[in-house]
C-alpha cells in the first residue's frame, strides 16, 4: 500500500551530496597536514619560521575556501600551498 503513494529516490541530489563530501574530505585533509606543518613551524622554527608559519595559516584558510568552491578540483588550491609550506618549513626549521 506505501509503495503507490512513496516519492522516487532523487538519485541526482544524493550523487550531488556525495561528490560535495567527498569533495570537503579532500580538501580537509590537505588543510589540516598544512596546519600540521604550520604547528611545526611554530614550534621548532624560529621567528622566520613563525612569521612564514601564520602566512601560511591565512593563506591555507584562503585557499581552502576556493577549493571548496571549485568542485571536483578543489584539492589543488591547498595542496599548492601545503607543498609551498613544506618548502618552507624545510627552509626554516
Amino acid at each position: 500500500m506505501s509503495d503507490e503513494n512513496a516519492p522516487a529516490m532523487d538519485y541526482e541530489a544524493h550523487e550531488r551530496t556525495y561528490e560535495g563530501f567527498i569533495n570537503f574530505s579532500k580538501v580537509g585533509t590537505i588543510a589540516a597536514l598544512n596546519v600540521m606543518l604550520c604547528l611545526i613551524m611554530f614550534g621548532f622554527g624560529g621567528s622566520v619560521a613563525t612569521i612564514f608559519g601564520w602566512l601560511m595559516l591565512i593563506a591555507t584558510i584562503v585557499a581552502s575556501s576556493i577549493g571548496l568552491a571549485l568542485g571536483a578540483t578543489g584539492w589543488i588550491p591547498p595542496a599548492a600551498v601545503f607543498v609551498v609550506t613544506g618548502l618552507l618549513a624545510i627552509l626554516t626549521v
